[in-house]
């Protein structure tokens, strides 16, 4: 397929060379900033441009992978023109519809995972999940995904929704924990890899294992003299939050039933 890349940041990247790799055409990479623009036009064979009236008109796909903050100030002006085309944005919490209106064909090109461009991901292990405004454009997403991974799914905003918020918990909230995990250690001298074999294993445990039944720690055991005493090791108001917080929450969940 012929596809235009709206967007050049972690995600856009990691699509597009994946999409490029697998016999896509990316016709144009857009970007606010030319610069962005093309670093990853050059890695995909493709224009570089920063001006949304530059985008062809004969692509097959639009894939809009921009900041939500940005998708429905940008969607008017990129589908002036191009109505019948078929657009499609990577949000995972935003609703199919910010298209109507603007474009007949439309949907949602959702891979969920974390992306960076210093590492590589391996597509075969990601679902990615599609939804459109009609049965063509449907087959349309499916078809495309299908050529990067194997694990494609039909799902609605109103879940997708909820899909993006367990991502934020699974995912970026337990990163957080870690960098809060790494300031603890740093500031008394110890390197963080200490903790990467106990990351490990709590991440293998919960592929065979229920996350409430691997809980374990003081929060979970009921340890209060233990908790009382982290609490004291804690100078920064908004960790011990945090940690009260948390501690508060494992402690609610009940480990069976």
């Amino acid at each position: 397929m012929r596809i235009v890349l709206i967007g050049a940041g972690r995600l856009a990247t990691n699509v597009g060379k994946e999409l490029s790799r697998n016999g896509h055409e990316i016709a144009q990479v857009y970007s606010h900033t030319m610069e962005s623009a093309e670093m990853l036009a050059k890695i995909v064979d493709a224009e570089a441009i920063n001006d949304l009236s530059a985008v062809v008109k004969d692509a097959d796909v639009y894939l809009v992978a921009v900041k939500d903050s940005v998708l429905k100030t940008l969607i008017p002006e990129l589908c002036k023109g191009r109505e019948e085309k078929l657009f499609a944005h990577t949000a995972g919490s935003i609703e199919m519809n910010v298209f109507k209106g603007y474009a007949k064909h439309y949907g949602v090109f959702y891979p969920m995972q974390t992306f960076s461009k210093e590492r590589e991901v391996d597509f075969q292990k990601v679902t990615c999940f599609v939804e459109a405004s009609d049965a063509e454009s449907l087959e349309v997403l499916k078809a495309l995904a299908l050529t990067i991974t194997p694990k494609v799914m039909e799902l609605d905003t109103e879940h997708r929704r909820y899909l993006h918020l367990a991502a934020v918990f699974a995912c970026n909230f337990a990163n957080h924990c870690f960098t809060l995990s790494a300031k603890v250690l740093e500031e008394k001298g110890i390197d963080f890899d200490v903790m990467l074999p106990l990351i490990d294993e709590m991440v293998r445990k919960v592929h065979t294992v229920h996350p409430k039944e691997a809980q374990t720690g003081p929060a979970a055991r009921g340890d209060n003299n233990v908790m009382e005493a982290q609490m004291k090791l804690l100078d920064d108001p908004a960790m011990k939050e945090v940690y009260r917080v948390l501690s508060k929450s494992i402690s609610e969940v009940p480990l069976h039933g």
